[in-house]
């Protein structure tokens, strides 16, 4: 069967063969109306473009890339979804990266992306260096931070402030008579676990403690299985009256850990979690967490994304910083 034009589409819905361009390439050029018929007509037609024509011709494709450094956490698994529902609104697709917080992974993932002329590209660095993203930019391809701030004038990023959330955490953990509190966290190359370090030590400085007394188990994997390893060493040494951890997953398997160990949460140990994943309300002992708001992160990165790569003559940067919020739970009453 012969494949069917663009040319052919057009005099189907009586429109001009540049009306179905902007349909397929800019929808949001287009009325309605317009919009609708000869979508329509591409449907009756059975019209598949050519993705690799059309990218030759504009120097891209209708695609964007995503690269994560831990799929298998929900937090980026929702992210993604905001991600994936904007970027389908605007008319393009998401290819997936996941670094594993692997510098090496991250390059190739991104020398991939750019070799399938992705419009643009939305990432959480697995590090601080911004050469690999400047190579990109040299290549016309935008990129956005995703959960992760920006240092310089001419780079979109959607952060949450880590530093106040943990803060926030360490803070009502004090608040509920803890004064020995350990800090289960990933990686401490992970800007996350560093700056929620941080800001558990500002709480602990204006509650009138030493900062250097916050006992900091660090695990290799931000995983539930690594959160059963730190609570078994922190049983084996001594437990302190609370735990708060780098994200849920880590205070899921903490909490497993001291159930199975016959302690008793929030009574013998207050435990507070980070992300506020589906999984924490519906625990055992339903978790404490802070709640960040990881849809919307994705959402609005993609948002600036396409609108920097669309709009590059009126584009604004924007660093957007969400607040965290608390959500507090059995495991802290």
């Amino acid at each position: 069967m012969a494949m069917v034009s663009i040319k052919e589409v057009a005099a189907h819905a009586g429109v001009s063969p540049g009306t179905v361009s902007n349909v397929l390439n800019r929808p949001g050029k287009v009325a309605p109306a317009t919009r609708r018929r000869v979508e329509a007509a591409i449907d009756e037609l059975g019209f598949v473009r050519h993705g690799s024509a059309s990218t030759l011709r504009a120097g891209h494709s209708r695609t964007i890339g995503l690269s994560v450094i831990d799929i298998g956490n929900p937090f980026f698994t929702e992210v993604a979804a905001g991600v994936e529902d904007m970027a389908s609104e605007l008319g393009y697709a998401v290819i997936l990266g996941n670094s594993a917080g692997s510098a090496g992974k991250e390059d190739r993932n991104l020398r991939v992306l750019s070799e399938h002329r992705v419009r643009g590209v939305l990432i959480t660095p697995s590090g601080e260096d911004p050469a690999r993203l400047d190579r990109l930019r040299e290549h016309g391809i935008s990129v956005v931070l995703v959960d992760h701030p920006a240092h310089r004038p001419d780079q979109c990023a959607v952060a949450v402030d880590d530093v106040a959330g943990g803060r926030a955490a360490v803070a009502h953990l004090l608040s509920k008579g803890a004064r020995s509190i350990a800090y289960v966290t990933g990686p401490l190359t992970i800007r996350q676990c560093v700056e929620r370090r941080a800001g558990a030590k500002v709480a602990m400085r204006a509650a009138g403690l030493d900062p250097a007394d916050l006992r900091v188990a660090e695990v290799e994997t931000m995983t539930a299985r690594a959160g059963e390893t730190a609570a078994t060493e922190l049983i084996a040494t001594g437990l302190p009256e609370a735990v708060f951890c780098a994200n849920d997953l880590l205070a899921l398997g903490v909490l497993r850990a001291l159930l199975r160990a016959g302690v008793r949460v929030p009574e013998d140990v207050a435990l507070m979690g980070y992300d506020d994943i589906d999984f924490a309300a519906a625990s055992a002992v339903s978790l404490s967490s802070m709640r960040q708001p990881t849809y919307q992160l994705g959402r609005i990165a993609t948002e600036l994304l396409l609108d920097e790569c669309d709009n590059p003559e009126t584009h604004a940067h924007q660093h957007i910083m969400f607040q965290p919020e608390l959500v507090a739970r059995e495991s802290t009453q």
